[in-house]
């Protein structure tokens, strides 16, 4: 299983996946079905979604089954997996979806199990061969638990086995870093929070002296 530190975009804004697509900076989308409604988008979109997002790079594209039960979520999942070999199916931490996950996982699919909220459930999909767990850091901090500490439990729970933690509701680069110092590896963002990871204030003003060093010698040549 390979333990690699991975990031991945979370959003349907086409031209913002994009960029970070082309650039090599994120490893996948992922995306649900409020992500797809803030970009104007919905399940019919996911064919063009996903083949436009593998054509830039895309190594894994999620997206997420709905239903109310386990049957409806099996149903709308099969759309998804014929979508294409890199497809990642998200199916919420419910009862139902935890059957759906346990079916999925059963035909061969690649699950994450979504919105994960507390240690048992990261054991339980754990010891069903789940391949992803996603806690939402944010909305953990927003109903007022420690997200950081429940999160770096959850990945004790997961440890030597096939899961791995790839966290969400990362709203600054020092909520991933703080993640990161507690073992998690995959994170997922938004466009704005990945391009903050890559800058610092100091960099840029170095950058900028060194291209007025290069100016400098170039005005004497």
């Amino acid at each position: 299983m390979s333990r690699d530190r991975r990031f991945y975009v979370d959003s349907a804004q086409v031209a913002d996946v994009s960029e970070l697509l082309r650039d090599g900076l994120v490893h996948g989308v992922t995306t649900n079905p409020t992500i797809l409604e803030r970009a104007q988008r919905s399940a019919a979109d996911s064919p063009e979604l996903y083949a436009r997002w593998v054509a830039e790079g895309a190594q894994e594209v999620f997206f997420q089954a709905w239903g109310e039960n386990t049957r409806a979520l099996l149903r709308n999942a099969e759309g998804i997996l014929a979508l294409g070999s890199k497809v990642v199916v998200k199916v919420p931490a419910t009862r139902a979806g935890f059957a759906a996950a346990v079916a999925l996982h059963g035909e061969g699919a690649t699950v994450l199990l979504t919105a994960v909220h507390s240690p048992s459930q990261a054991l339980m999909a754990a010891s069903l061969g789940v391949r992803y767990i996603a806690p939402y850091l944010g909305r953990m901090q927003d109903s007022g638990l420690d997200g950081v500490a429940e999160i770096a439990t959850m990945t004790t729970m997961v440890a030597d086995t096939a899961t791995d933690v790839l966290a969400a509701s990362l709203r600054s680069p020092d909520a991933i870093v703080a993640l990161a110092e507690v073992g998690v590896r995959y994170f997922t963002a938004a466009p704005a929070v990945i391009l903050a990871v890559l800058q610092h204030d100091v960099s840029d003003r170095s950058s900028a002296e060194f291209e007025a060093a290069v100016a400098r010698g170039a005005a004497r040549i």
